[in-house]
């Protein structure tokens, strides 16, 4: 018989208090989320105490609920995966902790992952019982990692081997989403806002120029939400009425036009046929389709289910199986690490 490994893993990074299991770094058996979105969106944004507090709730029922889920225990578990950074303190101290309290209770290894890196291993992820699982990422590959605090382009060789090519000089591309949607006046979070309104907008209203870096693959993502101002306000100025889904239509245009474009560059001065779309921005449905059309170029495309695409545990216990399967493990005097690159 196959010997099977399985992965408990916990990520509370941000907002969101989740847990999963997860066998073989593929077949997931369980997945629970646990948002926190409609608390926060009060305040704009993610209030940090106020997540920390709500973890610290939500954590060992959540736990629990991935477990019954599975219909396994934390004896069946081979080790128990959590995210150590990149995020909020606060948020993260609680995953840790929790983690490191299961770990030292049943005597199973821990494992310290990074939740860029869960991200892009979403990709890996399938539902366990599929009949036809899909065919794993290949190696070499472009990852392009999109996120509220992230977006870079990094260059895979092989599992848990990165070398980032390119990176925002500024504001991520999830974070200028944001600031753009409280321009237009439009609620949080700002990126499925400014999709929706996006929706019944004009993509070529307004021309919103890309902003030229000295690095061929980085990014600058503040220009753009500053020329959506300038907008905004020369049309108040003129006594004209704010077009809030041509503007949102046009912005989400350039972006995605922007990030497209980097990310095939890249893969063609590297000779690389495999590309991969990361975080919390690969939810947005354009973008998606826009990546999904560079197959029409002879690019194979991975991009996770859209339940993996935000904050979730399936990803980080992704990430924790292949690191465990490769030797890696942490000891019980880990810390967090909230601001942990990649590469």
């Amino acid at each position: 018989m196959e010997e099977v490994t399985r992965i408990l893993a916990i990520e509370t990074s941000c907002d969101e208090t989740a847990a999963a299991v997860i066998e073989n770094g593929r077949a997931l058996r369980s997945s629970v989320v646990a948002s926190q979105m409609d608390m926060h969106a009060r305040y704009g944004g993610v209030f940090p105490e106020v997540a920390s507090r709500q973890h610290v709730l939500s954590i060992l029922p959540v736990v629990q609920e991935a477990l019954d889920k599975a219909n396994l225990t934390l004896d069946n578990m081979d080790a128990i995966a959590v995210t150590r950074g990149p995020g909020l303190a606060g948020s993260l101290v609680v995953g840790m902790n929790a983690a490191k309290g299961l770990a030292l209770g049943s005597g199973k290894p821990l494992v310290g992952a990074n939740h860029l890196e869960g991200h892009i291993y979403a990709s890996w992820l399938y539902e366990a019982g599929t009949e036809n699982p899909p065919e794993a990422p290949g190696f070499p590959l472009i990852a392009l990692l999109v996120s509220g605090g992230h977006s870079e382009i990094d260059l895979m060789t092989d599992h848990l081997t990165y070398q980032r090519l390119g990176a925002t000089l500024d504001d991520a591309a999830g974070e200028a989403f944001d600031k753009v949607a409280r321009l237009l006046g439009l609620p949080y979070p700002g990126g499925p806002s400014v999709q929706k309104a996006a929706e019944s907008g004009d993509p070529a209203a307004f021309k919103f120029t890309r902003p030229k870096t000295d690095g061929p693959w980085d990014f600058s993502f503040s220009g753009i939400k500053t020329a959506v101002l300038y907008t905004i306000r020369d049309l108040e100025k003129a006594g004209q009425p704010i077009p809030v889904n041509d503007i949102a239509a046009s912005f989400q245009a350039t972006v995605i036009d922007y990030l497209i474009s980097k990310t095939v560059d890249a893969a063609r001065a590297h000779n690389v046929r495999e590309l991969l779309l990361a975080g919390g921005v690969s939810a947005n449905k354009p973008l998606r389709e826009a990546f999904l059309k560079l197959q029409n170029d002879g690019f194979k495309v991975h991009i996770p289910k859209f339940a993996y695409c935000t904050d979730n545990a399936a990803m980080i216990a992704a990430a924790g199986a292949f690191r465990f399967m490769h030797g890696h493990t942490s000891g019980l005097e880990v810390d967090v690490l909230p601001t942990w690159p990649l590469s």
